[in-house]
Parts: structure tokens; C-alpha cells; sequence
């Protein structure tokens, strides 16, 4: 593998991470759903750029699926949730921004050692682009438990599973059925969502998570 193909795909993985800090960074449910399909492009090209270095076709595929569903699809669709359900706009979070994103730098800096440290015979490829997916999948699961607003959590949740498809095919790709697999749980998932959102909203008239802690009688 050329050196120049080795530094383009560190810089798309890179760029996914840049990307999840981005997210973690917005505080207007509109913006940060711009940025996921940003996030789902940057995935989609890094994916496509690891099935031509690794001569993997079947990559080219899953590339198409995350421009697709993720870039495209899910998008638009949450988009017409939170008009439609008059969602506030604006995302409250149980910390301040600075402190989440310093949080973020310390969890990217473990996902960096860690991997590193556990991984030393592995190709330097797959290892790098691996201590990428462990920062993606921890700064999603950041994002779901420092935010109080539903969609915002869903988002962290797809961002977390971009992670869990960019290890995938960095570790020399994934069985093209498990791919499509993922693919397709992760559109039931969120369509299973959209419609608990929907009955959320209609019943208690917010989707603020604290708000609902509340109506059961459980403070924070």
C-alpha cells in the first residue's frame, strides 16, 4: 500500500472523529442533524476508499447503504419528525458544552492508547483506523448520555453504530449478508423510533427525557 493511500484513509477515519466533536459541539436539533449526514458521508467515503485499497467490491456496497440510508434517508426523515412534532429546537444537555467536549478529547486519547497498546502485531492500517472507530463509538455513547432530548440520543446512537461499521470494514471488511444485516436493523430501529416518538409526543407533549423522569416521579 502506497503512503499516500495509507494517509488519505487516516484522514477520512480522522475526519469521522472531527465530525462526532462536531455533533457533540451543536446545541440546534436542525444543525446536528445536518451534521450526522455529514457524518454518514464521511463514513461512505472512507468505506469506499478502504474497498479500493483492500480490492474488497463487496465494500463498495456498504458505502452505497450509508449514502444512502444515513446520508440521505434517515436525514430527511428526522427532519419532517421534528417539524412535524413541533420539537423545541434547541438541545439541552445535563452538562455544559466545554466540559463535554473536554470529556470527548479524553475518551479520544484512551481509544488511542488502548487500541494501540492491545493491537501491536495488527496490520498498521487496521490499527489505526480501529483506535478511530473506538473514538467514534465512545463519543456517540458520550452524546446519548449527555443529552436530554430523544432525537439527539437516537443520532448518538447511529453515530455509535458509524463507528462500529468503520472497525469493521477497517479489519479487512465484513461479510457482505452481515453488512446488509446492519444495514436493515438499523432502518427498523429507526423506524421503531420514529413511531415512539410520535406516541411520546402525542401523549406527554415533550420528548425532553428529564420532562418524562419527571412525569413518573423520578428526579435527577
Amino acid at each position: 500500500m502506497s503512503s499516500l493511500s495509507f494517509d488519505i484513509a487516516h484522514l477520512l477515519a480522522g475526519g469521522l472523529v472531527l465530525v462526532s466533536f462536531l455533533e457533540l459541539y451543536q446545541d440546534r436539533l436542525l444543525a446536528l442533524i445536518n451534521i450526522f449526514a455529514t457524518h454518514a458521508v464521511v463514513l461512505a467515503l472512507s468505506v469506499a476508499w478502504q474497498a479500493d485499497i483492500q480490492h474488497a467490491p463487496h465494500l463498495y456496497i456498504t458505502a452505497l447503504i450509508a449514502l444512502l440510508f444515513k446520508a440521505i434517508a434517515i436525514p430527511v426523515a428526522l427532519r419532517r419528525i421534528v417539524v412535524k412534532l413541533s420539537i423545541h429546537r434547541e438541545i439541552e444537555t445535563v452538562v455544559g458544552v466545554g466540559f463535554t467536549m473536554l470529556f470527548g478529547i479524553g475518551l479520544v486519547a484512551l481509544s488511542m492508547v488502548v487500541m494501540l497498546r492491545v493491537t501491536p502485531g495488527a496490520d498498521p492500517l487496521a490499527r489505526e483506523d480501529l483506535a478511530f472507530s473506538l473514538s467514534v463509538v465512545l463519543l456517540g455513547l458520550l452524546m446519548m448520555v449527555t443529552r436530554r432530548n430523544a432525537v439527539s440520543q437516537v443520532i448518538g446512537f447511529m453515530s455509535l453504530e458509524n463507528g462500529l461499521v468503520l472497525a469493521a470494514t477497517g479489519a479487512k471488511g465484513m461479510p457482505l449478508v452481515v453488512e446488509i444485516s446492519i444495514a436493515f436493523s438499523v432502518l427498523i430501529a429507526f423506524i421503531v423510533i420514529g413511531i415512539f416518538l410520535f406516541r411520546i409526543r402525542e401523549r406527554f407533549d415533550t420528548v425532553d427525557m428529564q420532562a418524562l423522569d419527571r412525569f413518573r416521579g423520578e428526579r435527577r
